[in-house]
């Protein structure tokens, strides 16, 4: 595959917007609006954030936040309020500051998918959630990716494989809570003018088989608390323990002129 500084992510970003108001573009998008509804339904904040490659696709819109905000890489004049022109990994939003972040196929076609994923948990709020979609590999779209020599629309993203993205999330003290595959259609358009099922989707349409077209991930950041720093005694009020055979034990008292001590044998008291 060609080095990330050799591809035009831009042309690929506008052949995969172009591709998804295709049938099976828009089959592809309903699945994955389903999947994500099915996954926030019962979360609740102040921000949602949805970085992707268009803000015309919008995820998890009935979702109970306060504020959604979408990104987009790219301007536009018809641009609504509530959508930001930003690259995935150079986000304008302060730390901690969101309280669930979707990736849509964000890792797949940005330049820098690990800078990506290492904004997107700078922004997300200590015990936060994040869910993360992108192409999956070990699926007949990954095997016509393998193929083709045509990069537009999916076709030019990465397809990362899900373990990868996983251990990732790990290494950003995330905790994977589920992760899953979906859309098991082939990756022809005229498979989805035809309304019977397909062989593969009867097969692996219980999501038993991770063989669907694309992963969603579930995980939450966690924040870890600091072991709080043990004092630092001073020599002169340590208390000695006793020897073999003592009962008491012995303490200095730092005064003006010296150090005076206790001696503490049973109930008797020597000065000295």
């Amino acid at each position: 595959m060609s080095q990330a500084g050799e591809v035009n992510y831009s042309a690929r970003h506008d052949s995969f917007e172009s591709w998804f108001k295709t049938p099976l573009g828009q089959s592809l998008l309903a699945d994955q609006k389903a999947c994500v509804e099915h996954h926030a339904r019962k979360l609740s904040g102040a921000r949602q954030l949805q970085v992707g490659l268009s803000q015309q696709f919008p995820l998890a819109s009935a979702t109970d936040f306060a504020q959604r905000i979408r990104t987009t890489p790219t301007w536009d004049s018809a641009i609504p309020e509530g959508v930001a022109v930003c690259d995935a990994d150079e986000l304008p939003f302060p730390g901690d500051s969101m309280d669930l972040v979707i990736l849509h196929h964000t890792a797949d076609f940005s330049p820098h998918p690990h800078q990506a994923l290492r904004e997107a948990s700078r922004v997300l709020k200590g015990e936060g959630v994040m869910l993360l979609i992108g192409f999956n590999p070990f699926s007949l779209w990954g095997l016509r990716k393998l193929f083709s020599r045509h990069q537009g629309g999916p076709w030019g993203g990465r397809f990362m494989m899900r373990r990868r993205m996983e251990d990732w999330l790990r290494l950003l003290d995330f905790t994977v809570e589920s992760a899953d595959s979906s859309f098991f259609r082939m990756p022809l358009q005229r498979a989805v003018l035809n309304e019977r099922k397909s062989l593969m989707e009867k097969v692996c349409g219980n999501r038993f088989l991770p063989v669907g077209a694309y992963y969603c991930i579930l995980a939450k950041k966690r924040v870890y608390s600091r072991l709080p720093r043990k004092p630092v005694w001073q020599s002169s009020k340590v208390i000695a323990l006793p020897g073999r055979g003592a009962v008491g034990a012995s303490r200095l008292y730092p005064g003006k002129g010296g150090s005076k001590s206790a001696a503490v044998n049973h109930n008797h008291v020597e000065e000295c």
